[in-house]
């Protein structure tokens, strides 16, 4: 008989390329659902709403913060970012592989009301590498970019709080790894 699947969370520093093994994965398995978040940071270029997020204003988010429609919620950069909590339920009661793509904040609270989830590190090769990742985006101002290594230092100071370690040296031996934890594979 099969276990029920369980909630995967993927977290790690800014920059590590989380987004990138999760595009990668879901390429290969589009069966995997992905949780979109809550956000009220501004779209990037070619962001879409209800794709990569759903786009919501801070009066919006103090909404389905205040009706505790979010799983898990964090601040970030200036912008908060939340889950929202239905959606993974329902997927999940449906027997559905579900996978939050989330930052540290959000994966201790995740860890706090679901502990049954399974909570997996994204770790970069090197520091080296994720200052070069970070910094090569080139999408942010240098203080956001200093902020962001700030915060990284201390989400790699978090590793031992997973359950599992990944290092983020291939996107496709990654996301193979992460779907076998999955019990996708």
């Amino acid at each position: 008989m099969n276990e029920r699947p369980r909630l995967t969370v993927l977290s790690g520093p800014s920059g590590v390329g989380k987004s990138t093994v999760v595009a990668h994965m879901r390429k290969v398995h589009p069966e995997v659902w992905l949780s979109v978040s809550a956000t009220t940071r501004k779209p990037r270029p070619g962001e879409r709403h209800g794709v990569q997020y759903f786009f919501v204003d801070d009066e919006e988010f103090e909404k389905l913060v205040a009706n505790g429609e979010l799983l898990e919620w964090a601040e970030f950069a200036g912008n908060r970012y939340g889950t929202p909590r239905q959606a993974v339920l329902d997927r999940l009661s449906a027997g559905e592989p579900v996978l939050l793509e989330i930052d540290l904040q959000g994966a201790r609270l995740v860890r706090a009301s679901m502990p049954e989830a399974q909570l997996v590190f994204l770790a970069p090769p090197s520091w080296d590498e994720l200052v070069r990742r970070l910094t090569g985006r080139g999408t942010e101002a240098p203080e956001v970019i200093e902020r962001r290594l700030e915060a990284a230092k201390v989400e790699l100071a978090s590793e031992s709080e997973f359950d599992t370690t990944l290092v983020n040296t291939s996107v496709e031996d990654v996301a193979r790894e992460l779907l076998a934890l999955m019990k996708v594979l």
